[in-house]
């Protein structure tokens, strides 16, 4: 009779399975003890290929028996399944073989609450899989925002550029609770939401040094990106709000069942335009949810210094609101699927307040250590770091392994290296192309720049 058994390493299941008859109970135990002990052997010290050659000579040249006829086929049947092990690194048998819970419960900080009776729950579920997600998600953010930095100071990225290192709960946290139907608008802190948005890292970066592989065509650059139901990247301070409202406005008018997230800076929420974006959108009960991202400071300015109250989320008066803990990408998740479903019932708009920090100061041209002691970042990164807060919580809770998480920079790292060097080796748009995408047009017509002498073709 044949048995079909798992082959085990260090306490785990390494998924080989021995094939072959069992004549000799003695001999069984014997061979299977001496297999592991080699592979453990083998394996650890990376030399998997001497050791599995060392077997394969024992089963071959010691003394015939029953048994050992079974061994040879046990190892060949083993080799087939092991015979990638020796490319890979011992972490990845490991990660592999290693028996992960499937989901987890967390408690989050509760929200504070403006003209609400109920509020976000304050426990929440998170899957083995959406944790492995947003993990990536934020530290390609991270890891994108560095290269940015680091292309501009090389000076291939050009003109204004905005980094959102250390909000990246709030970019991946807001995607997680709405859906792709759903629609996004927000200023110019832009390269985390093209990336939640469904764009690649290649036409983010490709768009940041203008080349023709850019998301715009390499004509929009860092504050003017856009997808689909993402509108951008705004250059001009609060001016996104008021289109926010117009676009959920399009969708009850639709009658979809979409929300639009309308975002902006606790810098811009002095503006008067959002004040008369809030009135029209509770007026008609519109679809919006107006998200403040405040990150403490408005360019160079605490928000102590530039607003008489900085409750951002009791702003909206007669609209309701909530403060949610923006480093906390799980908060920021059932934060925003609370107010999406608020919206979608047909009661107006909400607003949200994100508390987060920005690591890198407002723009580039920004040192970011003027206004604000490096003590204060150093303690916010040691204590509030999203990504970390992340990675704490899927590891003490068997949702992940420092190892697996590890594997995942790694991948990822490599990643924003392949596209950076995109980013710098694909051509520039060329100048008979200036007039391209300004229209929507067919046939294409001319269209004058400023010199009124020299014409273009508007080609949509």
């Amino acid at each position: 009779m044949s048995g079909r058994r798992p082959f085990w390493w260090a306490g785990q299941a390494l998924g080989a399975v021995l094939v072959g008859p069992q004549t000799c109970a003695a001999h069984d135990v014997v061979r299977t003890r001496h297999v592991a002990l080699r592979l453990r052997r083998g394996i650890g010290s990376g030399r998997l290929k001497e050791t599995w050659g060392r077997l394969v000579h024992i089963s071959r040249w010691s003394r015939p028996c029953s048994c050992l006829l079974s061994m040879r086929k046990m190892l060949a049947a083993v080799s087939r399944v092991l015979a990638g092990a020796a490319q890979k690194p011992a972490s990845r048998v490991l990660v592999a073989s290693r028996n992960f819970a499937n989901d987890a419960t967390f408690e989050i900080k509760k929200c504070d609450l403006h003209r609400l009776e109920e509020g976000p729950p304050v426990t929440t579920v998170l899957t083995r899989e959406d944790g492995l997600k947003y993990y990536r998600m934020m530290q390609t953010v991270r890891r994108m925002e560095l290269k940015a930095d680091q292309l501009y100071k090389q000076k291939i990225i050009r003109g204004f550029c905005h980094l959102c290192d250390g909000q990246e709960a709030c970019c991946v946290g807001l995607e997680a609770g709405i859906n792709p139907t759903d629609h996004l608008i927000t200023a110019y802190r832009a390269h985390g939401f093209t990336f939640t948005r469904g764009l690649s890292v290649r036409e983010i970066l490709a768009e940041l040094t203008g080349r023709r592989g850019g998301c715009a065509k390499g004509k929009g650059g860092s504050m003017h990106m856009y997808a689909k139901n993402f509108y951008g990247g705004n250059g001009i301070v609060g001016a996104q709000v008021p289109l926010g409202a117009g676009i959920a406005l399009a969708c009850k008018y639709n009658g979809k069942d979409e929300v639009c997230l309308t975002l902006y800076g606790d810098g811009a929420a002095n503006q008067g335009q959002i004040f008369e974006a809030y009135n029209m959108a509770a007026l008609w009960k519109l679809p919006c949810i107006f998200i403040c991202e405040n990150n403490r400071y408005g360019m160079g300015t605490s928000v102590e210094r530039a607003a008489a109250s900085t409750d951002y989320y009791k702003r909206g008066d007669f609209i309701p609101g909530l403060r949610v803990d923006g480093m906390d990408i799980l908060c920021v998740r059932e934060a925003t699927r609370f107010a999406a479903a608020y919206c979608r019932s047909g009661k107006g708009p909400i607003l949200m307040e994100l508390q987060t920090y920005r690591y890198h100061g407002h723009s580039m041209s920004d040192p970011g250590v003027s206004y604000r002691t490096r003590e204060e970042i150093q303690e916010v990164r040691s204590k509030s770091d999203p990504i970390m807060l992340l990675k704490d919580r899927m590891v003490n809770s068997n949702l992940a392994s420092v190892e697996e998480l590890k594997e995942i920079d790694v991948e990822v790292r490599k990643e924003i290296e392949d596209a950076a060097q995109f980013a710098t080796a694909d051509p520039e748009p060329p100048l008979e192309e200036l007039g391209y995408h300004i229209y929507s047009s067919d046939p294409p017509f001319e269209v004058r720049g400023a010199n009124q002498w020299i014409k273009f073709k508007s080609v949509s």
